[in-house]
């Protein structure tokens, strides 16, 4: 089976954050759900400096930290 891993391009300031757009963009959600789950306190880290910005290794770890699981009824339960 060949997989296609499709590639998205996205903007990192040379001190390595991501505005909102970008970071949603690099996990693979919309603007708006990265922005409820900022409020909620379950997204990665972030850091306000008159905008939201988000670093590139806050977001691998996030990523890295979510546990994996194999149905939504486990998400719910591990969530």
């Amino acid at each position: 089976m060949e997989l296609e891993v499709e590639k998205v391009k996205v903007v990192v300031y040379p001190d390595g954050r991501l505005d909102t757009e970008n970071a949603a963009r690099f996990l693979g959600l919309s603007p708006k759900t990265l922005a409820i789950m900022r409020s909620n306190g379950s997204g990665p880290r972030f850091v306000k400096r008159g905008r939201v910005f988000y670093f590139l290794d806050d977001l691998q770890a996030w990523v890295t930290e979510q546990p994996r699981v194999r149905s939504c009824a486990q998400a719910r339960v591990v969530g």
